[in-house]
């Protein structure tokens, strides 16, 4: 952009000098013309004359070449200097945009790592993360990357997740904690034992995703390319009859006149303006996409998903975090801390979900010693021994089994009855925890004209119809088996407009035959299957459901710019190619109607890449 930008600078003083200073000798004043043109517009000429020996004859190169030679021919020195050097201008606009996107994108390459510190044979050696196995032993230091994926061995500390989620506010971790190459380690050293190989981890995915995200065209873009295919020969053949039949068929009419309204006719039909800034646009909102953790795979996902009438939603791990609390401890006779104890001390080999929840809302240590005998009741709960008490942990049947009096909890979720002696001493509920934007996703969604929201679950009935409740959702169909789900999307897909599309949104594997039918698959990529990301068309790094609202308006967006851009350039070149035809605008009007239209279409479809601001 440099060598471009001073050859722009040097031509323009040559150009203004020429203009500026008359010589009587009017050839000094062309001969500096000449030069000028030669310096910005040498490079548009040797291209042309290769397009043409390949084949590619009507292309921007070749009609900026014909139009200036013929002016030059003409006599018209300054018109054929002005075009070269505004569209020259115009290119390094067009330059600087697609550098601008490009970057919005590429910056998620600098997630890329480097190395990976392995530990191996008691020392620790630097390698590429390509040649790191499963189940190694990898180091990572403040301030590096993560290079693969895996589990926390030994440390504590705070990653910066900003290149994979768009989240700003670091996260804590520690032992046990499952992390994400492309994080960077903010403080403290930490031990990682890799569970997937460099090619199968986050950073490889997702930069796979980018890179192939322009080979799928939006149908806006297809169109521009077939638009111009037949819209550009179309309008050389016009202007070859405009610069000959005139002069032939009409009385005292010059070839000179006609010529060169045939050549700012030229100079106007280049389609610049539309083949550069609407694949720009679609470029820039993926890019703008990206900031925001949302993965586009294509600009046809995103212009599909400006007419999404119908979202379809899985509950666990989509709606719901997919991770089971406690919501409720309600003790009888006994304190909450004691009730939670027994249950924690029951539970304390168990390594059931359920369990696990327990446990983690006792958070203190359990004393091995205590927890005498455990017995697992299928079906029913546990039987445990802890210290000088018998304690039962479990359903409603374990209860009426050992014939003890209870008091039944109606809240939704699982509900573990607890009993000490023969005793009942109060019921703990344990259930998946809607996630805190879910709410605030679904009515957002309703704003933007999403006519339907549906959830599809494999959850029991009370279960699935509480959360929809909650949520105010439109319908809900539960205890789905993972064909039933694909069942039910294609019965709703039979059931939207010719031009709405259905969304699905999932994490699961089980979700992965639905994502791939659906007009457009949504995939959660924090915490979602392999699976799922793979069959999805956008994915959503931060888990959020409220990123799907911005994905829409980002794409709306982005469509509008689009339309704007379309229409604006083919009503101004319409118009100046009328005007030129009947002689009424000069080659100046044609430059504008080129370079200008393209610099102003340019700048407008540089706006998405501030979606994060203005979504």
């Amino acid at each position: 952009m440099k060598k471009d930008l001073i050859k722009i600078i040097i031509a323009s003083i040559l150009f203004i000098f020429s203009l500026a200073v008359k010589y009587e000798n009017e050839w000094i004043n062309n001969a500096i013309f000449i030069i000028s043109y030669i310096i910005v517009g040498l490079e548009i000429i040797i291209k042309a004359v290769r397009n043409i020996i390949k084949g590619k004859i009507f292309d921007e190169n070749f009609l900026m070449t014909i139009a200036t030679i013929g002016a030059f021919f003409i006599g018209e020195f300054p018109e054929a200097v002005a075009v070269m050097l505004f569209y020259q201008i115009g290119e390094l606009f067009q330059s600087y945009a697609v550098d601008k996107s490009r970057k919005s994108i590429a910056s998620l390459m600098d997630i890329r790592p480097d190395y990976a510190n392995v530990y191996r044979n008691g020392k620790e050696e630097k390698i590429n993360p390509d040649e790191v196995k499963i189940g190694e032993t990898i180091i990572v230091k403040p301030g590096e990357k993560i290079p693969l994926d895996g589990i926390i061995l030994e440390g504590k500390t705070t990653l910066d997740t900003k290149a994979l989620t768009g989240e700003s506010m670091p996260r804590e971790a520690t032992e046990g904690y499952g992390v994400l190459s492309g994080c960077i380690n903010l403080n403290g050293v930490i031990k990682i034992e890799v569970t997937k190989k460099y090619g199968e981890g986050t950073v490889s995915k997702i930069l796979n995703l980018v890179e192939n995200a322009s080979n799928k065209k939006a149908k806006s873009e297809n169109f521009i390319t077939k638009f111009a295919k037949y819209y550009t020969p179309t309008v050389v053949i016009i202007a070859v009859f405009l610069a000959v039949l005139p002069p032939l068929l009409v009385p005292n009419q010059s070839f000179s006149d006609w010529i060169y309204r045939a050549l700012s006719f030229l100079v106007i039909s280049c389609p610049c303006a539309l083949v550069i800034s609407i694949p720009l646009s679609f470029f820039g909102g993926i890019g703008g996409a990206s900031k925001m953790g949302i993965l586009i795979k294509g600009s046809n996902y995103l212009e599909a998903l400006s007419n999404v009438e119908t979202v379809v939603f899985d509950k666990t791990g989509t709606l719901t975090k997919g991770v089971f609390e406690v919501q409720k401890v309600n003790a009888v006779g006994i304190s909450e801390e004691e009730l939670l104890k027994l249950a924690a001390y029951s539970e304390y080999y168990s390594n059931h979900p359920i369990a696990k929840s327990i446990k983690k809302a006792y958070g203190k240590e359990i004393d091995e010693k205590q927890v005498i005998k455990t017995q697992e009741l299928s079906g029913l709960g546990i039987s445990a021994r802890i210290g000088e008490q018998d304690v039962l942990i479990g359903n409603e049947k374990l209860m009426n089994d050992h014939e003890i009096s209870f008091t039944k909890c109606t809240d939704i979720g699982t509900i573990l009855y607890v009993a000490t002696e023969k005793r009942y001493v109060g019921y703990i509920v344990i259930a998946d925890k809607i996630k805190e934007d879910a709410e605030i996703a679904i009515k957002e969604l309703r704003k933007n004209n999403v006519k339907q929201i549906i959830m599809l679950t494999g959850d029991r009935k009370n279960i699935g119809e509480a959360v929809s409740k909650k949520l105010g959702l439109d319908k809900v169909y539960t205890e789905l088996l993972p064909d039933g789900k694909v069942e039910k999307v294609e019965e709703l897909l039979k059931t939207k407009s010719e031009k709405g599309k259905l969304a699905f949104v999932g994490d699961g594997i089980n979700d992965a035959p639905v994502l791939a039918i659906s007009d457009i698959g949504i995939a959660m990529g924090g915490l979602g299957a392999d699976s799922s990301i793979e069959a999805a068309d956008v994915v959503i790094m931060t888990d959020e459901p409220s990123k799907i609202v911005k994905a829409i308006k980002l794409s709306k967006k982005t469509m509008r710019i689009v339309k704007e851009n379309i229409v604006f350039a083919i009503s101004v070149k319409i118009a100046v190619l009328l005007l030129v035809a009947f002689g009424i605008s000069t080659m100046w009007e044609a430059v504008f109607a080129d370079v200008g239209v393209s610099v102003i279409a340019i700048i407008n479809a540089l706006r998405v890449l501030k979606g994060k601001k203005q979504i």
